[in-house]
């Protein structure tokens, strides 16, 4: 049976964009800190003009206050009939209406710093408003996450997928919370053992005399193995698909489609894509992890157990992915992937096949103390700054056909199972002159280019046996060619 109607995934539509942060309200100032210099500006204006306007008129009419008779040039007389009081009277309404008109954009400015004062609250209320419907389907999401059900969980899972990808400003903490499920200890279910078919059992003797036929090979009870409870068995595979579909949200919205050419020439991702999002996975139990084409910021997977086959191939890490510790129960693909940043894989374990053919390592690699069982292919990979092999074992086949080292490479106390660690086209070597140690038998052949190649030191064949100094007998002849003689 499927998943109800409401768990099942569908596609999203187009984002809500995250509510912006609006700007910064700030509290208002006393009333007293703005009505008293408006007051005085009105005053002060009302003045001004009336003393500007009043002085003109006294030295046009030539009367008033003992001042500094304007020129004959300036002075205009005042028309017949119009008394110099009512011109006073005109220039003190004409002052007044000055401070009226002022005092009227003054009111406007504060109407105006009102309105913004209210739009800019009104933008806090429905930003708070957001914020806290986002945190209440944020808390019961994670409830969701701790039901003893997993469908419930299953649940809380796409609630939280839903919510950040609608909320992009939260992505970050929900990728936190996918992670710290994925961290809580698990051990991935066992099959249940076949029954195993017991012998047919012979007849048992008489009750009375079952003390004189102690039993025999076939004709005890066997006991049949002890079957896993149901509840149990469905709780363990539930538990299961919970954490395959947390891992599948991580993978599909940190994996970025775009080829590389597209990336950088700007072009948008999709809108499912989750870009910058850093992962704590250290010590988590993964199964059949696929991040194959995902690009993430800093990856902690040190301590985690890789059950079931790693892919990451493809996949950047713009900051520093450690897999210290880590332990990889099937094959890890790492083949053309890019670390941006240090790359640690110190005290790691391959229990299968490890390849990471064609992968760039843009900062130091470390892989001291690792253990590979398998094959490690490295073939292509390209290693900008030191690589550090120091103690490494390597069980399986190691191959670094065509491998670039540009800095250091260290291999001292390596150990290698297989005698041909760097066989077929030959590693180059940037620069031979840095403190490179290289396993056993091979040597840099520095070329004309002042690069270097990575070759087999050439052995001196063994002396053939045979006569000292002589060719050595034919298989099946003795030395005077006749054939030796059989029986």
């Amino acid at each position: 049976m499927g998943l109800p109607a409401w768990m099942r995934r569908s596609p999203f539509p187009d984002p809500v964009p995250a509510a912006a942060v609006p700007p910064h309200l700030r509290p208002p100032r006393p009333a007293g800190w703005w009505i008293v210099p408006v007051a005085l500006g009105i005053g002060a204006a009302v003045f001004g003009v009336a003393w500007w306007l009043l002085t003109g008129a006294s030295a046009s009419s030539g009367g008033g206050p003992a001042a500094t008779p304007a020129p004959a040039s300036t002075a205009a007389p005042l028309p017949s009939g119009v008394t110099l009081v009512q011109v006073r009277s005109e220039v003190l309404r004409t002052a007044l209406a000055a401070g009226a008109g002022i005092g009227a954009a003054i009111t406007l400015m504060l109407a105006f710093r009102r309105q913004r004062h209210q739009e800019i609250a009104t933008l806090h209320t429905s930003h708070d408003a957001a914020e806290r419907r986002v945190t209440e389907l944020y808390t019961k999401a994670v409830e969701q996450l701790g039901h003893d059900k997993a469908a419930v969980r299953l649940g809380g899972l796409y609630a939280l997928e839903r919510l950040a990808q609608d909320n992009p400003g939260h992505r970050q903490t929900i990728v936190n919370v996918i992670c710290a499920y994925l961290r809580m200890p698990y051990t991935p279910p066992v099959p249940a053992p076949e029954p195993v078919q017991a012998p047919p059992a012979r007849s048992a003797p008489p009750s009375n005399d079952r003390w004189l036929h102690p039993p025999t090979p076939g004709n005890e009870e066997t006991p049949l193995p002890e079957q896993p409870a149901a509840d149990k068995t469905d709780d363990a595979e539930g538990e299961r698909q919970v954490r395959l579909t947390a891992q599948r949200i991580l993978g599909d919205h940190l994996r970025d489609e775009r080829a590389p050419g597209e990336r950088d020439s700007g072009q948008p991702a999709d809108v499912r894509f989750w870009d910058g999002m850093r992962l704590d996975l250290a010590g988590a139990a993964l199964i059949d992890l696929d991040f194959q084409d995902c690009r993430m910021a800093k990856a902690g997977f040190g301590g985690a157990t890789f059950t079931g086959d790693a892919w990451f191939g493809r996949a950047v890490f713009t900051e520093t992915a450690l897999f210290g510790g880590a332990t990889f129960t099937k094959t890890a693909l790492f083949g053309g992937a890019t670390f941006t940043k240090t790359a640690w894989f110190g005290g790691a374990t391959f229990t299968r096949d490890a390849w990471f053919g064609g992968a760039t390592f843009t900062e130091i690699a470390l892989f001291d103390g690792a253990t590979f069982t398998k094959s490690a292919q490295f073939d292509g990979a390209v290693f900008t700054r030191d690589a550090w092999f120091d103690g490494v074992d390597f069980t399986g086949i190691a191959l670094f056909d065509g491998a670039t080292f540009t800095e250091t490479a260290l291999f001292g106390r390596a150990t290698f199972t297989e005698t041909a660690p760097f066989d077929g086209e030959d590693a180059r070597v940037l620069r031979p002159d840095r403190g490179h140690v290289w396993p056993p038998g091979w040597t840099v052949a520095e070329q004309p280019d002042g690069t270097g190649l990575l070759r087999r030191q050439e052995e001196p064949e063994p002396a053939a046996p045979g006569a000292e100094g002589g060719a050595p007998a034919p298989d099946g002849e003795d030395g005077t060619g006749t054939p030796e003689a059989v029986g």
